[in-house]
């Protein structure tokens, strides 16, 4: 089959990447607004774009009333943002963070997920987390230029706390300890539990 995205609605066009572009990482995402509420919410148009300087990329898509999120506006305000990786372990822990809630409400607070105070921002990161990545914003750009519909969060990491327990004899990460999440299309989601390795030439 051959599809003209042009010719798509902005819903058809996202189920069919959503769906084919798997499995994506999931950025869990905490920020703090300026009154103190401290935000947390999964996104899975993520990834990382840089090494040096170390940048993740998270793209932050407006409401359906074309308000901007909690999440994008506490980052655009105090330049702060922590991104956590998901372990299937807190899976439904960040489906929950996943529920639309006033700004006045913290989702660590209604979801019961337990958090700590980072070291070098003012966010806190989510407890047993298995990656929490410290982050100052970069750059936001509003994306397409005309009329955007959505925000490119562009979050230089500046500390990265990892679990111990998933770390090998030789200190790097495992994968076969990490199991982390990754987002398919609609409600579908996968583990990292199968795996295998190549040779690069």
């Amino acid at each position: 089959m051959k599809l003209d995205f042009s010719a798509l609605s902005p819903l058809e066009a996202y189920r069919w990447l959503a769906s084919s572009v798997t499995p994506r990482p999931i950025a869990w995402v905490s920020t703090r607004s300026p009154e103190g509420v401290a935000n947390l919410a999964p996104f899975s148009f993520f990834q990382v774009i840089s090494d040096n300087p170390p940048t993740l990329l998270i793209n932050v898509n407006t409401r359906d009333d074309g308000s901007l999120k909690d999440s994008l506006r506490n980052a655009q305000a105090s330049g702060e943002l922590v991104v956590q990786l998901v372990s299937y372990a807190q899976v439904e822990a960040m489906n929950a963070s996943a529920a639309v809630l006033p700004p006045e409400v913290s989702e660590f607070a209604q979801c019961a997920i337990a958090s700590q105070p980072c070291e070098l921002v003012q966010v806190p990161r989510v407890v047993g987390a298995p990656v929490a990545f410290e982050c100052r914003v970069a750059q936001i750009q509003p994306y397409p230029a005309q009329r955007p519909n959505c925000h490119l969060i562009f979050a230089e990491v500046l500390l990265a706390h990892i679990d111990d327990a998933v770390l090998n004899e030789q200190g790097r990460i495992d994968p076969e300890k990490l199991d982390l999440v990754g987002r398919l299309g609609g409600s579908a989601y996968c583990r990292t539990t199968e795996r295998f390795q190549l040779q690069r030439p």
